[in-house]
């Protein structure tokens, strides 16, 4: 099955494992996302002065920090004066009546919170995706500490914004996790991605169906309007960034 225009999405920036455009997946009407609006990651407190310089080649201006403060805290590094960052915290860890139960049995690490969080605290993925849209010219990359979670719940809206297909959206999510051996190493961490699995298993899932389930039971229209996004937002992300017609188009 095709869903990709069989071009290498991958976004090669010495400090990055988990980085690719969102452009090139196929959509409903058979037309493939552009390439160069969005892109996604994991964190990039690692990228050196040349891999800085791959993203300014790509076309990258701005960096959408999705993480906590104190994850953010960690990133010292000094970055080049082209790129803009913009910090959005999309956990929203103050709502401990939602996150008690995700952190205690472990599914903050799984798919399984993704329509649970969009549903208790629809703005937060809102303010994400309006700074992401109202950045200024040039790509964005969006990003967490991985690049699999919280980065997955933005992508996934993003890409279904436009129409893109379930498989590919699937197949865009699933590839973080098969580059569990290339990001465990590179963090000196074990490998995860076998006992999130378990742990969704456990839930009468897996980490693939918990993904397809969220994707299949998102209500987009729902989301935007608890979201609050206002016309001009709803716009930019019906066009991406101005970059297609409409959906279906």
């Amino acid at each position: 099955m095709e869903i990709s225009d069989g071009d290498d999405r991958t976004l090669r920036a010495d400090g990055l494992l988990n980085g690719r455009d969102l452009g090139g997946l196929k959509r409903s009407d058979g037309t493939f996302t552009p390439r160069g609006v969005f892109f996604r990651s994991e964190n990039v407190d690692l990228l050196t002065a040349a891999g800085w310089q791959a993203l300014y080649d790509s076309g990258i201006r701005t960096v959408v920090d999705l993480r906590q403060r104190q994850e953010r805290e960690m990133d010292n590094q000094e970055r080049p004066p082209w790129v803009t960052t913009v910090h959005v915290d999309l956990d929203g860890l103050e709502n401990t009546g939602f996150w008690g139960g995700f952190w205690d049995n472990g599914l903050v690490g799984t798919a399984l919170y993704f329509l649970p969080h969009l549903t208790a605290m629809p703005e937060r993925a809102g303010s994400t995706l309006s700074a992401i849209l109202n950045a200024a010219p040039g790509g964005v990359l969006f990003h967490c500490m991985g690049g699999r979670d919280r980065t997955g719940i933005i992508a996934m809206l993003l890409l279904s914004a436009v129409g893109v297909e379930q498989e590919a959206i699937v197949h865009d999510y699933m590839e973080t996790v098969r580059l569990d051996d290339l990001r465990a190493a590179s963090t000196n961490r074990n490998r995860a991605e076998a006992q999130l699995n378990e742990l969704c298993v456990r839930h009468g899932t897996t980490t693939e169906g918990a993904f397809r389930a969220a994707l299949t039971g998102l209500d987009l229209d729902g989301f935007i309007e608890a979201a609050g996004l206002n016309e001009k937002d709803r716009a930019t992300l019906a066009s991406w960034r101005g970059s297609v017609c409409c959906e279906g188009s």
